[in-house]
């Protein structure tokens, strides 16, 4: 007897160690082959709350997988690439696309041995896989993960087929009454964050109910407890993060909390409105009543939020509030690690963000460079040079940050040879972005230092370089504008032609300031000023070394 219970857990812990690999590895198959298209579409949708949904059901039914869309979805509101009334409409959508996988094995999964079709689906994802001239191995590994996938629900089958006096106990629960429903809740939460797949465990709970292991109510109450074990990778993933993201991920676990309660407090009458939708008595049909209860508890649940995204964003903002004193001059890649749903692309796309975030604040350094130019007031200079060096110390650590954890992304079992060539041009933006932020600093620099010699660059030649930074600048905010979407040719095209008028610029003043001192000008101050010219120069290079790079 005991010999033959340690059998039944070895093999269905090998069983659900297979659906879940096969899960993982169909879920990575795909957001490697279509991911960045699909986290693209995260990142473009609007603002129209139903939109919202719309996106977030539409991803997570293609990658079958709410905890990674939900990842996802913390994730970019931690990079502030969506907005948290945009996460969350996202986020109701993605509960209503995870119940798809309830239908795949509902319909699929016992009118007919779905382990039949697992070898040949393996075999042909292998055979994708091992061809080396072929640029479709993603595809193969959606094969090999539905092959993976089908033969854990085969063997989980067969192992959950036991007989009425092993599962007596579970009946046990169905005569709690109130009582029970609410310790089925528990276990499906428990049991689903434990494994961390809601999908693997409604297959669980349908086989189990197929196979007479499980009532009805008892199968509803899993079903919603698994709603909230699902939220477990949401909120792992939301620690140390921002406070957006955290209360992202707190609309995640209070929205499926309350619509979980809401459901049980109802849950006689949704259960008849769920029996009368489907065709049947639940014992004729069961697999087919479980899976519309998990569609229709996501759609009912949304419908009744989602007038309320303002009023559940103004609330989560309440309870969830900024730290005081936040603001800190020790740089913290602000990027989310995710061991459950690693996405190297999802990783990319945070870097993109960032890298712009760190031209965003090089362009502040220029503009007070070319203010402190402009007024040329010695009082103003000290003042911005101390700001300036701090400012430039600050991105020496984005740059560190950065430049590690891109490394770190080349390193990676996912990364193709696309995201190793990504991955080169944004580690060779970021070290031209460093090195344009030192030249900002050098400005400066060269600036206080011959103030306090009591040396000035004469006002006529100021009148000269402000032009000459202006356009510089320009070319910097042309650039900025193009650093997540790279360039075409025509506008690589522009940027040169822009570069070889700096150059020119660049020589016709070092050719005023050289004639100057052949004609006896003060030595120090025309030095200042081809110092100055050089910089300016030497910043519009880098800029360019952006376009190249990208």
């Amino acid at each position: 007897m005991l010999f033959s219970i340690f059998s039944i857990v070895l093999n269905f812990c090998g069983a659900l160690a297979l659906l879940l690999f096969g899960m993982n590895m169909l879920s990575s198959g795909i957001q490697k082959g279509a991911g960045n298209s699909l986290q693209h579409l995260l990142e473009i949708v609007s603002g129209n709350r139903f939109t919202a949904v719309l996106t977030g059901l539409i991803v997570t039914s293609i990658i079958q997988s709410s905890s990674a869309t939900t990842v996802m979805v913390v994730s970019f509101v931690n990079a502030e690439i969506l907005s948290l009334a945009q996460a969350i409409g996202i986020i109701f959508g993605a509960n209503i696309g995870t119940t798809i996988t309830a239908w795949i094995v509902s319909l699929f999964g016992f009118s007919f041995s779905i382990s039949a079709f697992a070898v040949p689906l393996f075999g042909i994802g292998f055979i994708i896989i091992s061809i080396k001239k072929w640029k479709f191995h993603d595809a193969g590994e959606v094969f090999m993960g539905f092959g993976l996938l089908f033969l854990g629900l085969g063997l989980l089958s067969k192992t959950l087929k036991l007989s009425p006096s092993s599962v007596a106990f579970l009946q046990h629960f169905s005569d709690l009454g109130a009582l029970g429903i609410i310790i089925g809740v528990l276990a499906g939460a428990a049991i689903t964050a434990l494994i961390h797949s809601s999908s693997a465990m409604t297959a669980i709970i349908l086989t189990m109910a197929y196979n007479g292991s499980l009532s009805w109510e008892l199968s509803a109450a899993l079903v919603l407890g698994s709603n909230i074990g699902t939220t477990i990778d949401a909120g792992l993933s939301s620690i140390g993060a921002s406070t957006n993201a955290k209360r992202a991920a707190a609309v995640h676990v209070g929205f499926n909390i309350a619509g979980t309660l809401l459901a049980v407090i109802v849950l006689h009458p949704f259960l008849k409105l769920v029996d009368l939708i489907v065709p049947g008595t639940p014992q004729e049909n069961i697999t087919t009543h479980i899976a519309m209860l998990h569609t229709v508890f996501n759609i009912c649940c949304t419908l009744i939020f989602l007038p309320f995204v303002n009023h559940i964003e103004n609330l989560v903002t309440k309870f969830i509030k900024e730290p005081e004193g936040s603001a800190s001059t020790v740089y913290r890649l602000p990027i989310i690690i995710s061991g459950a749903h690693d996405s190297v692309e999802l990783y990319i796309m945070q870097t993109e963000k960032e890298i712009g975030k760190m031209a965003g604040r090089v362009m502040q350094m220029f503009d007070e460079v070319f203010t402190a130019l402009r007024e040329h007031d010695k009082r103003n200079i000290a003042g911005v040079a101390g700001s300036l060096f701090e400012q430039e110390d600050y991105i020496d650590q984005m740059n560190e940050g950065i430049t590690a954890f891109l490394i770190r992304c080349s390193q990676m079992d996912s990364a193709g040879s696309s995201t190793q060539n990504r991955v080169a041009q944004l580690l060779q933006a970021t070290d031209q972005l460093e090195c344009l932020s030192d030249e900002c600093a050098g400005m400066i620099h060269t600036l206080q230092k011959y103030i306090e010699k009591g040396k000035e660059v004469r006002a006529s030649d100021y009148e000269k370089l402000l032009p000459y930074m202006t356009q510089v600048r320009e070319f910097f905010d042309y650039t900025n504008h193009h650093i997540t979407v790279g360039f075409s040719a025509s506008e690589r095209e522009t940027a040169a032609q822009i570069e070889n008028e700096i150059d020119k610029i660049q020589k016709q003043l070092r050719k005023i300031a050289r004639k100057r001192l052949e004609d006896g000008s003060d030595v120090k101050s025309e030095l200042q000023y081809i110092d100055l010219v050089r910089r300016i120069e030497k910043a519009g290079d880098y800029v360019y070394g952006i376009v190249k790079a990208l």
